[in-house]
């Protein structure tokens, strides 16, 4: 096992120096304000104006380039990269070259999705489906998921919720049966998430406000269990057919990290033959 550490760790290094190269080389002194000077051979950035730039000595700098065995740490990471003028995924790249854990800086919750995303979903119709953010707020739905799963907005948070909704309505009016099966798993995939914005406001006051709106989700929030998002069976129950199986599917979307699509499909035959009379009673409500 060491040895592998130690060739991924020199595999990484000179493809660490040709990636900051090729960054330096696209941006240029104007980009930075900077004057292009007399007798420029780099194309775009010297070394010694990157390291300037960043804040950072310049032999440091052509050591990192070079692909030298040197400590990195995220705040003179993100220099560079504020200098070398690189997007999330560039940035992203950079950190993992560079072996150090990569952070997003919050950007702000995500609030909609594009109309080619709300297309796809609702293409699968009748089929439900949703667009969920990694705290379970609704970004998009299509008609088989607004049949199956009323979501009010919620005041608090400004956004239809699916976790908040579970916890604050009356049981008996969840759209989810067995929820002390159902409702831990969803907070502990919502902690999962967490971690990667910890101290955020917007997360924290939305932990803080569900756990005083729902004593039981202070309960399993305590608890500090972790599960990944993943293909799970769950049992809906409708005013008009009754109890519906489905099997949960998430597929991941481009350009829109932290979301995903939650496709739901019959589990069994007998769920099959209620989801088509639920499609003919929200075609037909008066029949």
């Amino acid at each position: 096992m060491g040895d592998v550490k130690v060739t991924t760790t020199q595999r990484r290094r000179p493809e660490l120096a040709s990636f900051l190269r090729s960054r330096r080389a696209r941006v240029t002194p104007a980009d930075v304000g900077m004057p292009p000077g007399l007798r420029r051979r780099t194309p775009g950035l010297r070394r010694e104006e990157v390291a300037q730039l960043s804040g950072v000595g310049v032999t440091w700098y052509t050591w990192l380039e070079q692909g030298r065995p040197i400590n990195a740490s995220s705040q003179v990471l993100d220099a560079v990269a504020r200098t070398l003028r690189l997007d999330l995924p560039e940035r992203e790249h950079l950190y993992r070259l560079a072996q150090v854990p990569f952070a997003p800086a919050p950007e702000g919750l995500t609030r909609s999705t594009s109309p080619e995303v709300q297309s796809i979903i609702d293409a699968l119709d009748p089929l439900p489906a949703v667009v969920y953010s990694s705290r379970y707020d609704i970004l998009a739905t299509n008609p088989g998921y607004r049949e199956l799963f009323v979501t009010p907005e919620i005041v608090d948070i400004g956004v239809p919720n699916a976790l908040w909704t579970l916890f604050t309505v009356p049981e008996e009016s969840s759209p989810v049966m067995y929820r002390e099966r159902e409702l831990p798993v969803m907070v502990a995939t919502l902690r999962s998430s967490y971690g990667r914005h910890v101290g955020e406001p917007a997360w924290e006051s939305y932990i803080d406000a569900l756990a005083a709106a729902s004593p039981y989700f202070a309960e399993l929030w305590a608890s500090g269990e972790v599960v990944r998002p993943g293909p799970r069976v769950k049992t809906f129950r409708h005013r008009a057919v009754g109890e519906l199986r489905m099997t949960s599917q998430s597929l991941s979307i481009d350009g829109m990290p932290e979301c995903r699509i939650v496709v739901y499909t019959p589990e069994d035959e007998e769920t099959r033959e209620k989801a088509a009379r639920l499609r003919e009673h929200t075609e037909n409500p008066a029949s």
